[in-house]
């Protein structure tokens, strides 16, 4: 049979944008390795090795990720801003949307990328992203771009402790050990190395290089700049942004930028980047905290560098509330508004936790996505997930308004899962700002705003969200500092369940999973029928508020 012009045009742009497969191989394990210059330690690698090499995708490739776990305990890779659209079981939470791969088994994720932008894979099972089980993930247009450079680089950063993450938890949790626990300041890694050793970049005159900045650090902050440059940022979190010029960018866990530098016409001087780590909450010690990196910019070996200045009050630092999406999407008209208070208390459970509402988040002990498909018309009823899940339901293509409070001294970069959310104010806490507190001015967003996945909220402030409920499953919204995650600063959203019942399947792969760990797969958080919810662990309750 012969197919008309414009039908065999139709399929061959299909299979266009259609992509490749592209199959990577994981076996996840332990390695011995000196990563910061200060001493051996385990860490968990991939095939043998850290840092794991970056992956590579073209929008509309299938990435196909099987992963055998070779550690002492179950593992689970998260791809940190896909949205997952109709594979929220592919979204890799441990016991949210999945149960673990078990030791000694293995397990593929399968599924479209459709999204252009800086992402990063790292595990999502027992915090064990922050033991070196993490890796950018660069998708890149498929065609011309919407902004023009002529080349790409990246600058992955991570932070890297002595102590392994369960020895740090230990001591952030006890009542008994003083509190703030005394930090011991750990290192900065560029690319995976000790960030003195990072290689130099190398420019050539008059061209455009984009450079993707990955914060995949579990607690602190980075900087950067390139003095003697102007920047553009024109992503944030996988979301183009209209050019902004500024002169650093200053990236909380979890978030990640795209800048544009064009190089200068001459190459008779070379220049340097500086790098710094550090968190606003660890008090300064000279060459501990924070910690600062030169790396080198060459545009001719041998010719002289310029001397690179340091951050002064005029110096302007991205913004995301200054920034405006490219695709000129206004801010959302509002159905729904929710109010999220963050808090730190001393538990029933004789631990110091962390909580939205007062509720501090744990597992359920059937993953809430399986619960969602399998409860019929109780899906909608936010008990079936069990109280410490901390649900909330939405319903299909609501627009929600988050406001999240913090009167923390502490600040938190909070990730959503299956969405980028429209940042559209900020302000003061009140009414629970101290009444000792410098005011500060609540500010908007003029014109379009910012869309991206993690959103820092400082100490006394308060940040509007905005995002429209149209990715059924079940996803949630926590901390990227790992510490606060372990805490309990955590919820899930269950959006639209009766849709996802009818548009989604769980592979068999993945439920046998479960069972090989004596995990259900069907019933709500208890594995129960209703609201049967017995053999859930008791709700521990607040003892003492943080003052």
């Amino acid at each position: 049979m012969w197919l008309s012009v414009s039908v065999l045009l139709s399929l061959l742009r299909a299979f266009a944008v259609a992509g490749k497969r592209v199959a990577v191989n994981w076996d996840v394990g332990y390695v011995d390795i000196d990563r910061d210059g200060y001493g051996i330690r385990w860490a968990i690698g991939v095939n043998g090795v850290l840092p794991i090499p970056p992956v590579m995708l073209t929008v509309g490739d299938t990435l196909v990720l099987t992963v055998h776990n070779s550690l002492n305990q179950t593992t689970a890779i998260h791809a940190h801003g896909l949205f997952q659209k109709g594979t929220n079981y592919m979204d890799g939470a441990a016991m949210v949307t999945q149960c673990g791969i078990p030791p000694g088994d293995q397990f593929t994720y399968e599924y479209v990328v459709g999204q252009a932008g800086t992402f990063w894979l790292h595990g999502h099972d027992r915090h064990q992203n922050a033991e070196g089980l993490r890796t950018p993930l660069v998708v890149y247009d498929r065609g011309k771009p919407p902004v023009k450079y002529d080349e790409d680089m990246l600058l992955s950063l991570e932070d890297w402790y002595t102590e392994t993450f369960a020895e740090r938890e230990r001591v952030t949790l006890d009542p008994s050990l003083p509190f703030p626990p005394p930090h011991r300041e750990g290192f900065g890694l560029i690319n995976g190395v000790n960030g003195n050793l990072t290689k130099p970049m190398h420019f050539r005159s008059g061209r455009t290089y984009r450079l993707r900045l990955v914060n995949m650090s579990s607690t602190r902050w980075f900087q950067f700049s390139l003095p003697g440059h102007v920047l553009h940022v024109v992503e944030a979190d996988g979301q183009y942004t209209e050019p902004l010029e500024v002169d650093g960018v200053d990236i909380a866990p979890g978030q990640r930028y795209s800048v544009l530098v064009t190089a200068h016409s001459t190459s008779s001087l070379n220049y340097r980047y500086n790098v710094t780590m550090y968190a606003s909450f660890i008090p300064d010690e000279p060459g501990l905290s924070p910690r600062i990196f030169i790396g080198d910019v060459i545009y001719k070996q041998g010719a002289p560098f310029v001397q690179t200045g340091s951050y002064n009050d005029s110096f302007r630092w991205a913004r995301d509330i200054n920034l405006h999406a490219l695709d000129k999407e206004p801010a959302l008209p509002v159905d729904r508004s929710l109010e999220l208070v963050i808090g730190r208390s001393l538990y029933s459970t004789g631990q110091n936790l962390d909580h939205f509402n007062n509720i501090t988040f744990s597992y359920p002990l059937t993953p809430a996505l399986y619960s969602a498909l399998s409860m019929g018309d109780m899906a909608t009823d936010k008990r079936v997930y069990g109280p410490q899940a901390h649900p909330i339901v939405l319903k299909h293509n609501e627009v929600i308004e988050l406001v999240i409070h913090n009167p923390e001294v502490v600040l938190h970069p909070l990730h959503l899962h299956g969405h980028a959310f429209q940042i559209t104010e900020y302000g003061p806490t009140s009414p629970f700002i101290p009444s000792n507190a410098t005011a500060v001015p609540v500010v908007k967003n003029s014109g379009v705003p910012a869309k991206r996945d993690t959103v820092v909220i400082l100490p006394s402030h308060y940040v509007k969200l905005r995002f429209r409920a149209d990715n059924p499953g079940v996803w949630m919204l926590h901390c990227h500092m790992d510490i606060h995650f372990a805490m309990g600063l955590a919820l899930t959203f269950i959006e639209a369940p009766d849709v996802l019942q009818r548009t989604q399947n769980v592979p068999v792969g993945m439920l046998e999973m479960c069972a090989k760990q004596g995990i259900k797969t069907t019933g709500n958080a208890a594995g129960n029928h209703g609201l049967d919810l017995t053999g859930l662990p008791p709700v521990p309750t607040i003892v003492t508020h943080e003052d």
